[in-house]
């Protein structure tokens, strides 16, 4: 069983980040089962491991943390559902491949609840949406937006960090940093979509679809 939290209001970076600690301590020693916490944060910045200097174009908008997880700069705040998932690999087979490609699953699922195509991209952790209402890239390749970014990190194979979905954020806020390194695609939501999708939606219909995605078979179309 995997207990699901849900916190109401904004809740500072450092505090979820200590409660993510002690949880992740506590399902490695048997002291606590899984869980699945759904939140939002006040804007912020976070870095991950490889984050790169030159990615954080302005450094005094929001508060910059350290997250300690895979990935590079990404912004969270009010109207992201941020989705910090704590599970046992140990118990779930320790395939980080298998286990990020089912986080992407979770989410491809989710969206289509809504009627949004997600979709996963080589070499890109994260879920995009083809914007065919835009001007084509430079290159000649639909232009696509990010709608989804993903970044966990492990502790003896127990998972924590995990995914921010953009229900209906300030998406300038994203200006501040060049989103997970990605110059050449932009940001999206749910609501930017024209998709007047509410956070309980969201919650409701990550609900419906947890366990098939993140349970279900290896993942051959991932490329990492």
């Amino acid at each position: 069983m995997v207990d699901w939290k849900i916190s109401d209001g904004l809740v500072p970076y450092d505090e979820a980040l200590a409660v993510m600690e002690e949880r992740v301590a506590a399902i490695a020693e048997g002291r606590a089962g899984e869980l699945i916490w759904l939140l939002e944060h006040p804007p912020l910045y976070t870095a991950g491991t490889s984050a790169r200097a030159e990615d954080l174009t302005d450094p005094d908008r929001f508060p910059v943390f350290k997250a300690g997880r895979g990935g590079q700069y990404t912004y969270h705040g009010p109207g992201q559902r941020v989705v910090y998932v704590m599970l046992d690999l140990n118990t779930r087979g320790r395939d980080v491949r298998k286990f990020v490609c089912g986080l992407e699953d979770w989410v491809i699922a989710t969206l289509a609840e809504f009627g949004v195509k997600g979709e996963r991209r080589a070499g890109r952790v994260g879920v995009w949406v083809v914007r065919p209402d835009r001007p084509p890239s430079p290159d000649g390749s639909p232009a696509e937006d990010k709608i989804a970014a993903i970044g966990v990190k492990l502790r003896k194979w127990v998972s924590f960090h995990g995914i921010s979905i953009n229900v209906e954020p300030d998406l300038g806020h994203f200006d501040g940093i060049v989103p997970c390194g990605i110059r050449d695609h932009g940001v999206t939501s749910l609501v930017d979509l024209g998709l007047p999708v509410t956070m309980a939606d969201l919650d409701a219909a990550l609900r419906r679809t947890f366990v098939a995605a993140i349970e279900g078979g290896t993942r051959d179309e991932c490329t990492y």
